[in-house]
């Protein structure tokens, strides 16, 4: 990752791009299939290069608005995913289509959820398609400023909610003058979502019923003419190697830095999830780095950590805004798919290549030293992982929330190093953080047995493990003398004298 070559943008928007399928409650890799499909109707028809490559990155890219309204659905539907799911495939132009798809979207919920989502879509119907409209393709645009591809990415993407009959939003253009890449686009997208819902048949159907109408007839054409193939390589496994296979040349590629650019906007696109986490994701990450400083953490370590932490939070997009903006406390089955987070954001990461080094740290931001945390409930980490934990959960209580009110920055230390006394948090890593955010604590050392010291605890975990004194020296990075003299220290107030003595000890304990 830190590594002076230049980087295909591809790898990382692919990878990336999970994160906005479970933005939408949509399977992973929607996305790239989407953009398999795309780029076989572009062949088909003859674009030019720079064209599908436009294409190529507006069809990755093309949910990467869809954080930005979440909020606004919550308040008018109850759950942005039913009602993403329900209207996601549906032509809006017919009213009795439109409003089986809302009914359906609540079928079995709340009586209250039901009578509030059908009054608004009767009622409010129009303007709540102005909004979300409107939401998404400003957030479009917002995020693809940020990245290094061409300006018809962006003409492409502002165009997504047209219709080759004339009847789409927000200008009303028609036929031709839709950019033919935005005409390919949102067939691929449908087609996609049919083919995953629908099956072949129900797919091909489709295209021929809104030939005409929502898309262009030559891009129907084609498609149907590639239909055999595109379905082959989109049901043949998973469609990540085939769709980096699928970028047009010349490939786009992002110097080093550009990493960290990529991943300060999937941040930015995770906050937007709900109005109580803007700026919550950068926050932590300058404030993780910051203390990685104080740790002496190396440029590679500090690196990874930045882009871990600007990650870290990506799951919070597959759970519902309902929660994350939800005044009172949680029940048990919303608390677990709280919970959840941590997981989706590690396996997001994980199934790139590229950012799969950020996954375990990333994944491990609510993990506890002492196994309280989650998902994994272990009771190791990484330096790196304990920093950012520490830095996520001081942020975390600086931050205004629906169920309560912003600490303090003192009074976020102190619960901190709280944590830390009960062995919660790495009390290295909060006294760092604690410093970084300009809220020294006076100390951070843990009530060990026996009135062990920090230092004294090393150096018992080292010998318990069999290390020799002179082992014990090196990896603590301090001098001979002083592990005798620790060494020394900790037999007398053990009262024990070999090292499975020592062993014991530290298992009576739980100091392992």
């Amino acid at each position: 990752m830190t590594a002076p070559e230049r980087v295909r943008l591809a790898d990382l928007l692919a990878g990336l791009s999970v994160a906005t399928d479970l933005g939408l409650g949509v399977p992973p890799e929607s996305t790239v299939r989407s953009t398999l499909i795309a780029q076989a109707v572009g062949g088909k028809l003859g674009l030019d290069a720079r064209t599908r490559s436009d294409l190529y990155y507006a069809t990755l890219l093309r949910s990467v608005g869809c954080t930005g309204f979440a909020h606004e659905l919550v308040h008018y539907f109850g759950d942005e995913f039913a009602a993403v799911r329900a209207v996601q495939a549906v032509d809006g132009t017919r009213s009795r289509e439109a409003l089986g798809a809302v009914a359906a979207s609540v079928r079995g919920a709340g009586r209250g959820r039901r009578t509030r989502t059908l009054i608004n879509t009767t009622v409010k119907g129009k303007e709540i398609d102005r909004l979300i409209v409107a939401a998404d393709c400003e957030g479009m645009a917002s995020f693809v400023r940020r990245f290094a591809v061409g300006h018809g990415v962006g003409a492409m993407l502002q165009q997504v909610f047209e219709r080759w009959d004339g009847k789409g939003a927000p200008r009303g253009l028609a036929g031709e003058d839709i950019d033919v890449g935005t005409r390919v686009l949102v067939l691929a997208e449908q087609a996609e979502a049919f083919l995953r819902t629908q099956g072949r048949a129900g797919t091909l159907d489709m295209a021929r019923r809104r030939s005409g109408g929502w898309f262009d007839p030559a891009c129907v054409q084609a498609f149907l003419h590639c239909a055999d193939e595109v379905f082959a390589v989109v049901e043949s496994g998973s469609a990540w190697e085939s769709a980096l296979a699928a970028e047009p040349d010349p490939h786009v590629t992002v110097p080093p830095w550009g990493v960290d650019d990529v991943a300060a906007a999937f941040a930015d696109f995770a906050d937007m999830k709900s109005p109580y986490l803007l700026g919550h994701s950068p926050g932590v990450a300058d404030l993780a780095v910051a203390a990685a400083e104080r740790l002496c953490l190396d440029d590679a370590e500090r690196t990874t950590l930045r882009r871990a932490a600007l990650l870290h939070d990506l799951g919070r997009v597959a759970v519902s805004t309902r929660l994350w903006d939800k005044p009172g406390p949680l029940s048990p089955p919303e608390w677990e798919q709280v919970r959840l987070h941590a997981y989706y954001t590690e396996r997001v990461l994980a199934g790139s290549p590229l950012l799969q080094p950020l996954a375990a740290i990333a994944g491990a931001h609510h993990e506890r030293l002492d196994g309280s945390g989650y998902h994994r409930g272990v009771t190791t980490a990484p330096p790196t992982a304990r920093v950012l934990a520490a830095a996520d959960a001081f942020h975390a209580l600086t931050e205004v929330r629906p169920h309560r009110p912003a600490l303090p920055r003192e009074q976020a230390g102190a619960e901190i190093e709280s944590a830390a006394r009960t062995g919660s948090l790495d009390p290295d890593a909060v006294g760092a953080v604690c410093a970084a955010a300009g809220t020294p604590i006076k100390r951070m050392a843990r009530e060990w047995p026996v009135g062990l010291t920090d230092r004294e605890v090393d150096v018992l975990r080292l010998l318990a493990r069999g290390r020799s004194k002179k082992q014990v020296a090196a990896e603590l990075v301090i001098a001979p003398g002083t592990v005798h003299t620790h060494v020394t220290h900790l037999y007398q107030k053990t009262g024990v004298s070999t090292r499975a003595g020592i062993a014991l000890f530290a298992l009576e304990h739980e100091l392992l």
